[in-house]
């Protein structure tokens, strides 16, 4: 019987030998299926599994065609045998340069750079003289339309244009935020364990930061409250916690927002992965449940497209959003034009939408590859911790060394995983290295596992 990975290799060792060249369509799955006998879910899930590795793509009344980016056959590379003794196998593909394992990074191979090119072109092409004057502080209409409509559907938020304002990423709104909302020696709660860099900002923005511990329903609101009732500000990854990759129950998202409405207690929701859970549908975020205006949301493109982009955006709270563009005004002045031209574009034509399914299969063929492949090469001296989503996986290691060595001596086989330890201060979280799968593929899984278990013993 004929399965779904069966329909798949014959079409990926068609297009790895040639007989199937860029650009290609391929036969629609209703023909196919019928041509094979075959349920059509049973191809559409073989399509699937090439388009996440980036075989072919979707141009939908356009059909499925092979790739347009996949680098031309090599005319002297001996073809596969088809009988006989088996022809010598080419090396998995290394890894995204620089980027092997290393947590949060997105897939960098997978990205529609031949598409991208074509809209950055256009839009320079069509560049206005008003183009060249200084840009509106909070972002250009265009992108903080098509921000507020993409939250309204995927994220459940309801807010007008005028509540967004796009910045440099992260970081950038981190510190207008932290700027804004703090004073010297006011209190911040933040997760123990959690991300390094926001707690420095909150030190360096002269706060106190206090460690709220995290467990498998993510921050402990009733803990955080036994700690210091009444901070200024929470800082939260609801959706899909850092590093631990939990998600924040329903009660605790509530008790959170119960918080800042007895106490007038602000709520920074980081909500950097959002869009990839791999367990069940993506969850609202904290601040679609916000009915006091007390959550200032903040998402960026670094994950959902790439990081080399620095775009990102906040939802402000509607009485707090003129405050928040007015500081963003003298803090930074606004974002480079062509960059939110070209992604607003890409976003109202659909094509980050459809950048964003296609992730999604890629990243559940990518995480299930590199978890069975590090099962395969440690057995039972690795063991990897239940997530919701994002892109890394918590790999606990049975082995007297600390993770911090562990990381060091992966980097020195150029690999990248990030250990756990130094991102709890309060309460021993033990070790585990933070392992990305987003650029290796379900190909290179096995050879990066064998480097990673060479390289820590």
């Amino acid at each position: 019987m004929t399965g779904y990975r069966d329909i798949y290799a014959r079409v990926r060792a068609s297009i790895e030998e040639g007989q199937l060249k860029a650009g290609d369509r391929l036969p629609s799955a209703r023909a196919l299926a019928s041509d094979l006998g075959v349920a059509r879910g049973t191809v559409d899930a073989a399509y699937a599994l090439l388009s996440g590795e980036g075989y072919v793509v979707s141009r939908g009344r356009g059909g499925t065609v092979v790739s347009p980016e996949l680098p031309e056959r090599d005319p002297n590379r001996p073809a596969r045998a088809r009988s006989g003794g088996a022809a010598p196998k080419a090396g998995p593909a290394p890894p995204a340069e620089g980027w092997s394992l290393i947590p949060g990074v997105p897939a960098l191979d997978l990205f529609p750079r031949k598409l991208w090119s074509q809209l950055v072109s256009r839009h320079a092409r069509r560049l206005a003289v008003a183009d060249l004057a200084y840009a509106h502080p909070a972002g250009k209409t265009a992108l903080r339309e098509a921000v507020a409509a993409y939250l309204g559907v995927a994220r459940g938020i309801t807010c007008a244009p005028e509540q967004v304002l796009i910045t440099g990423g992260y970081q950038s709104a981190l510190g207008l935020l932290l700027r804004l909302l703090l004073k010297p020696g006011c209190e911040v709660w933040l997760e123990d364990p959690g991300y390094r860099p926001a707690r420095r900002a909150v030190e360096a923005a002269g706060a106190n930061p206090v460690a709220v511990p995290v467990d498998h329903d993510g921050m402990d609101v009733d803990a955080a409250q036994a700690l210091c009732p009444e901070p200024t500000l929470c800082i939260v990854t609801p959706a899909h916690q850092f590093p631990l990759g939990v998600s924040l129950s329903l009660p605790r998202r509530l008790a959170l927002l119960d918080w800042a409405r007895r106490t007038g207690g602000w709520i920074l929701e980081d909500d950097y992965e959002g869009e990839f859970r791999n367990q069940g549908r993506a969850l609202p975020a904290l601040k679609s449940l916000d009915r006091d205006d007390r959550v200032f949301y903040v998402g960026t493109f670094s994950k959902t497209l790439f990081p080399g982009l620095r775009l990102g955006y906040v939802v402000a709270p509607a009485g707090e959003a003129e405050r928040v563009i007015d500081a963003h005004r003298w803090l930074d002045g606004g974002r480079p034009g062509l960059e939110q031209a070209v992604v607003a574009d890409f976003m109202a034509h659909g094509h980050f939408a459809r950048h964003l399914k296609k992730m999604r299969t890629a990243y559940d063929i990518r995480r299930a590859a590199l978890s069975a492949a590090i099962g395969e090469a440690f057995g039972p001296q690795a063991r990897i911790e239940r997530s919701a989503g994002g892109l890394h996986l918590v790999v606990r290691f049975d082995t007297p060394h600390r993770d911090v060595e562990l990381a060091r001596r992966a980097a020195g086989a150029g690999l990248r995983p990030v250990p756990l330890s130094p991102m709890s201060w309060a309460a021993d979280r033990g070790d585990a290295l933070l392992v990305g799968f987003g650029n290796t593929s379900e190909r290179q899984a096995r050879e990066v596992a064998g480097r990673l278990r060479a390289a820590i013993g």
